[in-house]
């Protein structure tokens, strides 16, 4: 009786283990078969919301490595060995940077649909190379003076040259990165290629720099400036944008940006596919995945920082799913749109130094940090 108890067990263990194994097979296959794709990135593009459904599609598991700033990237991408990271999304500016190194790879213009983008974005500086391109343009934004409401109106923030009033003594913030702040008093100064100074031009710049410390209530991380300008511990951020005013703006904060006369910036990111990848296939597969309207409308949208996107089918996708997004971001389809700022000449591209070395634009900027 014993013996037949025994054996009965085994056989229902057997069954049940057998069947469980059945069940799971195709879990399990699919896990096996999973491939990752290493990503090097700014915070919140690994975001499920973002890549989910291209995971899902691709069995594929996206591992971000995320970094604060184009300086970090590219020391990042010096110190990796080649092939680690398969896809880099960086700020436009630095793809010529990652382009000299050997950082990354050329693409095929035939695999991106560069037709679908707005005129002003399909032969994008500092993209292509001998008539190939080497990054895709992905996202954009405008960088002028972003502002608490209740401390600064939008008729005051028509001129970066309000910072210097004297009610906002000890009430303005900065993004503690040296390239826009300086790009923005640049325009200040009337500059019309904002980073192309002379030395006379550099000397004036960082004298009016300079000239901005006594206003100065402190330099803070993307966090830092959030809270700053929600609670109203600072008027206004010169050299950001809808990518922090955005973010604040969806949860009821009175804060909004504004482009001064005396014009403003643009920040664009761009992805690349990086040097000796050995999931190319997948990394084209990522960025075509991003480029289409679901992925514009996703990193249109994007919850750590939103921005305006190059598609005319992301346009299309974004007003019909997203209307007021649409209207907030200024890319409505019919009547007066964010375009029309780039067209009219009022806004400049964020770019390095052309004639100073980076390392002397961030000396000058810890000097002004230390003052």
């Amino acid at each position: 009786m014993t013996h037949d108890i025994i054996t009965t067990r085994r056989r229902l263990i057997k069954g049940g283990l057998a069947a469980a194994a059945v069940i799971a097979t195709p879990a399990v296959l699919r896990a096996q078969g999973r491939r990752d794709l290493s990503m090097l990135t700014w915070a919140g593009h690994a975001d499920p919301d973002v890549i989910g459904a291209f995971e899902q599609t691709h069995n594929v598991r996206i591992r971000a490595k995320e970094y604060v700033g184009g300086d970090q990237m590219l020391a990042q991408m010096a110190q990796s060995p080649a092939g680690t990271y398969d896809v880099i999304l960086s700020d436009a500016e630095y793809v010529v940077q990652l382009q000299q190194a050997g950082f990354i790879e050329p693409l095929t213009p035939e695999d991106y649909p560069f037709d679908d983008f707005f005129p002003e974005f399909q032969n994008f500086r500092g993209h292509w190379f001998d008539g190939q391109p080497y990054a895709v343009f992905l996202r954009f934004g405008f960088l002028g003076l972003s502002h608490n409401r209740t401390a600064m109106s939008e008729a005051e923030a028509r001129s970066y040259g309000t910072m210097w009033d004297p009610q906002h003594v000890g009430r303005i913030g900065h993004f503690d990165w040296h390239l826009p702040n300086l790009g923005a008093l640049s325009l200040l100064n009337g500059n019309a290629s904002p980073f192309d100074l002379d030395e006379a031009h550099w000397t004036e710049l960082t004298d009016t720099m300079m000239s901005l410390r006594p206003q100065v209530r402190g330099f803070y991380d993307y966090g830092g400036m959030l809270s700053a300008l929600r609670s109203g511990e600072v008027s206004a951020i010169p050299g950001i944008g809808d990518w922090i005013t955005g973010v604040l703006a969806r949860d009821g904060a009175d804060v909004t940006t504004t482009i001064p006369e005396e014009g403003g910036l643009q920040w664009t990111e761009s992805l690349s596919i990086g040097a000796q990848s050995k999931n190319q296939d997948l990394a084209r597969k990522f960025i075509q995945y991003m480029l289409s309207p679901q992925g514009q409308v996703k990193t249109a949208t994007l919850k750590a920082y939103p921005a305006m996107i190059p598609t005319r089918a992301g346009w299309a996708r974004l007003n019909d799913e997203l209307p007021g997004e649409a209207q907030r971001q200024n890319m409505v389809l019919n009547g007066p749109n964010a375009l029309d700022e780039i067209r009219a000449g009022r806004i400049r591209l964020r770019e390095l130094p052309l004639q100073q070395s980076l390392e002397t634009w961030n000396d000058a900027w810890t000097r002004y940090k230390n003052a």
